[in-house]
């Protein structure tokens, strides 16, 4: 039996499923989204592994009250949540399945607490979105670029979803796809967005990725417009125990998008290196 902290559980509005002696799989969501949008992918997992699924605090059905402003001011925040969550699950030998901002999350967790993770499997990863004219750097924005979509999220923040769905998760020749990810956003409180959009658009974390001594597959998404070749490119030169793969997937969501794709990826990567 699991032992857990019921505090933490229900925090983090904690899911497990799948085999209780199988290897452990976490799934930790991206910016405006729940741990809702790994459904498509769960039934390749759930026969052989144990399945953590949790919302980030300010998500989904997590507890909107743990919300701390100057606590989730930054990802170290986030990455204080991750490894509270295995240690009241008392997992070991974790593979995280992060997307977009959590992939950093992930890489932050995982520094401080090495010996916790056996692999992180970065999907859609960003270090930094905006580009570096310093040294050349490219994430694919500006600071005016975000600073735009800042503003036009403040302006009318229902709005600014449904806009911003399509373009995050591209195959427009599946419209469905971006209501189900703009219905995402509009469950999350827009104060909580605001900030969290903040922190995800403008974070920096290239410094972390030489703590980074975890195995992990980078998977880059084609015609990603978050994180176009270069960002993908970059990881994998300076995470030292890197696979970086190319899914034929569209968009920055292919859990959603092309899950079986996405599930078949992930499943190689583990079978070639447990």
């Amino acid at each position: 039996m699991i032992k857990a902290d019921t505090a933490v559980i229900d925090r983090n509005n904690i899911t497990v499923l799948g085999q209780d002696d199988g290897p452990v799989l976490m799934f930790a969501h991206g910016f405006g989204c729940d741990q809702a949008v790994w459904r498509k992918l769960v039934p390749y997992f759930v026969d052989h592994y144990r399945l953590v699924l949790f919302d980030h605090v300010g998500a989904g059905h997590s507890d909107i009250s743990a919300y701390d402003w100057d606590k989730y001011a930054s990802l170290d925040g986030y990455a204080t949540d991750l490894l509270e969550i295995c240690a009241a699950l008392e997992l070991q030998d974790v593979t995280l399945v992060g997307h977009s901002v959590s992939t950093m999350i992930a890489v932050v967790a995982a520094a401080q607490e090495p010996t916790l993770f056996s692999h992180l499997i970065l999907l859609a990863p960003s270090p930094r979105h905006t580009n570096d004219p310093y040294d050349g750097y490219v994430g694919g924005f500006t600071r005016e670029d975000i600073e735009g979509l800042l503003a036009s999220l403040d302006s009318d923040y229902f709005a600014w979803a449904a806009a911003l769905a399509p373009v995050i998760m591209g195959n427009p020749q599946e419209p469905e796809l971006a209501e189900d990810l703009s219905a995402s956003f509009c469950r999350t409180d827009p104060a909580i967005a605001r900030h969290f959009a903040e922190v995800t658009f403008f974070s920096d974390s290239r410094p972390e990725l030489r703590k980074l001594h975890t195995s992990c597959l980078i998977l880059q998404c084609s015609d990603d417009r978050l994180a176009p070749p270069e960002v993908g490119a970059y990881l994998h030169k300076n995470l030292e125990h890197s696979t970086l793969m190319q899914l034929q997937a569209t968009g920055h969501c292919p859990h959603m998008s092309a899950p079986e794709e996405t599930a078949r990826a992930i499943l190689h990567y583990l079978h070639t290196h447990m």
